[in-house]
């Protein structure tokens, strides 16, 4: 391996690392939102990214089949847990969540970027779907903190990239996100 032909931009590791310390924090929340999801794809009209398009093609942070996590520069409330944990990689999630500065949290510093397919290869973004998505997301208050966007796109995922969105994608984000404080 010719590691010193291997790179990655600073921020995007430590965005990836505090996305995925966030959502291990607020597990309990995050299960509700991937339930939620999980749901959604069980009854067949939708789906994620698969596991594969999710290995193949990284670097939007910490990533699940249904959406991925963006911090931007500017968000405080998760440094003190991220700064625990590089100090002691084996810490309790208890003491990274204590760690947690809650009073420094600002949503528009936190992105949950869900984006869902059409489970048939012929499908466009079905209207229904998305209107449902979006009224349900809205109305959840177990879910965690953030800012939300949602995508609803054809089956369509380019290999190469990872991503879904086209014309005919049907979008709700800025500078409309759903909001959860």
């Amino acid at each position: 391996m010719l590691t010193d032909k291997i790179w990655a931009e600073e921020y995007q590791v430590e965005n990836a690392i505090k996305g995925g310390l966030y959502h291990m924090i607020f597990n309990e929340e995050f299960k509700k939102l991937d339930s939620y999801l999980e749901s959604l794809a069980a009854k067949g009209q939708v789906t994620g990214k698969t596991k594969e398009a999710l290995q193949n093609v990284g670097g939007h942070g910490y990533m699940t089949p249904y959406y991925f996590l963006a911090l931007t520069s500017k968000e405080e409330a998760i440094k003190p847990v991220y700064d625990l944990f590089i100090s002691n990689p084996d810490e309790s999630a208890e003491n990274l969540r204590n760690a947690y500065d809650a009073n420094l949290f600002k949503a528009e510093n936190f992105k949950i970027n869900i984006q869902l397919f059409m489970a048939d290869k012929q499908a466009k973004p079905s209207e229904k779907i998305f209107n449902q998505v979006t009224k349900e997301l809205e109305e959840m208050d177990s879910i965690p903190s953030g800012t939300y966007s949602f995508s609803l796109n054809d089956n369509f995922i380019d290999k190469q990239s990872a991503e879904g969105a086209k014309e005919n994608s049907l979008k709700r984000g800025f500078p409309d996100y759903i909001t959860k404080e």
